[in-house]
């Protein structure tokens, strides 16, 4: 097996790459293990990849299970429709080394009825759409702790760099004119470390497993007056999987994957609805085309949620992408 088909590529964001919206469950956003994907290669060159990351959360959760509703004076989400875009330039100098820039753009949209109250009908439902830029990581990772560079780890930064805070409004129903919370909006405003490990071996001739963790918490936060302040939730991911390298042109691939996501903080933050655990089994395929371009697609298929408060979660999730290697790596 050639090191560029070993390199399977999946640009994630997954949680990883743009922030979820509290309101939105919190703890629900995509959890793929793009490193994992990748087969970590210790092949020199660069490589670009592009991805569409769809995730429509729909179902209203409590606990480990769908709520019916939601208490009087509890706000009453609708849906919450994320749309990832995200360009990942990945540079690869030497067998020891990986630099990755991860560049997403958000579009989402989000519903919710406001406020409910069982003594009156259902009100009309506010609305809100934005577009634009979201919060950019460098993830720089080293394995060359052994001989065989199959462990590794990994240190990295989110910058503020997507709109936050107030920055995006509601434009139609109730209420149009006033802000979307903090964690609906494209950006946290805040720096983020993001540290992680991972360990991969094949078993055999064409099997792989793979393991890994990772994670992310604020270091500094824009918003930080009091009355107006705002600091996300520290989260922590743990991924396996297995890929089946058997085929010359295809490879599928399963991964198990988990998140806990602790609370929002500040006056800005929707704390009790920020909180949980939960879990998802993804598939994927991946279809190399040319020595160094392949297309792949993953779905993810949550099995397990335990969310504080009410939060709206996704049915499933689906990330398509293509992946094109230059120089050593693409040979």
């Amino acid at each position: 097996m050639s090191a560029s088909l070993h390199r399977v590529v999946v640009t994630g964001f997954l949680l990883m790459s743009v922030p979820p919206g509290a309101w939105s469950c919190a703890t629900c956003g995509c959890t793929l293990s793009t490193d994992a994907a990748m087969g970590y290669s210790t092949e020199p060159g660069w490589r670009l990849n592009l991805e569409y990351d769809y995730l429509h959360q729909d179902e209203l959760r409590k606990g480990t299970a769908a709520a019916a509703g939601v208490p009087d004076g509890t706000e009453l989400e609708r849906d919450t429709l994320n749309r990832y875009f995200t360009v990942d330039l990945n540079y690869t100098p030497n067998a020891d080394w990986n630099i990755d820039l991860r560049v997403p753009y958000v579009v989402r949209s989000h519903s919710t009825y406001g406020e409910f109250d069982s003594t009156a009908p259902l009100p009309e439902p506010s609305y809100s759409r934005s577009s634009s830029l979201g919060d950019i990581k460098l993830i720089a990772s080293y394995q060359g702790f052994l001989a065989a560079r199959n462990f590794g780890v990994q240190l990295g930064v989110k910058l503020p760099t997507g709109r936050y805070g107030t920055a995006v409004d509601f434009n139609r129903g109730p209420a149009a004119g006033t802000p979307l919370d903090a964690s609906l909006q494209p950006g946290t405003g805040s720096t983020d470390v993001i540290v992680g490990a991972y360990y991969h071996r094949f078993i055999g001739d064409n099997v792989e497993v793979m393991a890994n963790g990772q994670f992310q918490g604020a270091l500094e936060e824009r918003m930080d007056q009091p009355g107006n302040d705002f600091r996300p939730g520290n989260s922590t991911t743990l991924s396996a999987g297995v890929r089946y390298d058997a085929f010359q042109s295809w490879a599928p691939q399963l991964q198990l994957n988990l998140l806990h996501k602790s609370a929002d903080q500040g006056a800005l933050a929707d704390t009790p609805d920020t909180v949980g655990t939960v879990a998802y089994v993804s598939p994927g395929l991946t279809v190399r085309l040319r020595p160094a371009l392949q297309v792949y697609g993953f779905a993810q298929l949550p099995v397990y949620s335990n969310l504080d408060g009410y939060q709206l979660f996704p049915r499933f999730t689906v990330s398509v992408g293509i992946s094109y290697a230059f120089g050593s790596a693409g040979r």
